[in-house]
């Protein structure tokens, strides 16, 4: 369940009976962890193809049954059927590259200081998933960054849950297995004159 999901599910309702404020709350609660999830898959092209399944997303959404979790999921479909056929269009493996801000500022109480330690972090960690099995990339993107229960994620893909649990597990603990042999630990950050 992802924290907004009770207000994204009444911007839909209201969006679907033409309060075009609603829409924008909706995009701005969906938009962050799309394009990550987008960035993921097609890399620099994934403002573009994002721009392509919001205009499909606003012509279909009277289409759409559900509710806040549901609209994630069915958006997160039509972006991976727009980047599938952005790839097949050029050609190309997909290729990951830098998350830029905007996928950053999700909603919140966040300073600045957090914000700035999260990016760091946020761009790295994007990094790192480039370099996994498009299975295990795919499934961690959607659990984590675009954060769809397994159930949800299953239906992005065409996969079983249970498929996708494993290849986000599998991921993760490849991630894992990076970070801790490039000397990452679990310690809190230190602060300036600690000793250790």
């Amino acid at each position: 369940m992802h924290a907004h999901d009770g207000d994204l599910g009444a911007a839909v309702a209201r969006a679907q009976e033409g309060d075009e404020a609603a829409f924008a709350v909706a995009y701005r609660l969906v938009q962050p962890g799309l394009l990550g999830y987008l960035r993921g898959l097609v890399g620099d092209d994934a403002e573009d193809v994002a721009s392509d399944a919001w205009l499909e997303i606003a012509r279909d959404l009277g289409r759409f049954r559900g509710d806040g979790a549901g609209f994630r999921g069915w958006s997160a479909t039509i972006a991976r059927h727009r980047a599938l056929d952005h790839l097949r269009r050029q050609k190309v493996r997909p290729r990951s590259s830098a998350l830029e801000q905007d996928v950053l500022e999700l909603p919140g109480p966040h300073s600045t200081a957090d914000l700035a330690l999260e990016s760091i972090s946020t761009v790295r960690a994007l990094e790192l998933v480039g370099g996994l099995p498009r299975d295990q990339a795919e499934a961690v993107l959607l659990r984590v960054v675009v954060g769809l229960d397994a159930p949800a994620a299953a239906r992005v893909l065409g996969k079983r849950p249970g498929a996708v649990r494993t290849a986000a597990y599998r991921g993760l603990k490849r991630l894992a297995a990076q970070l801790a042999a490039a000397g990452v630990t679990e310690e809190g950050p230190r602060t300036l004159g600690e000793s250790t």
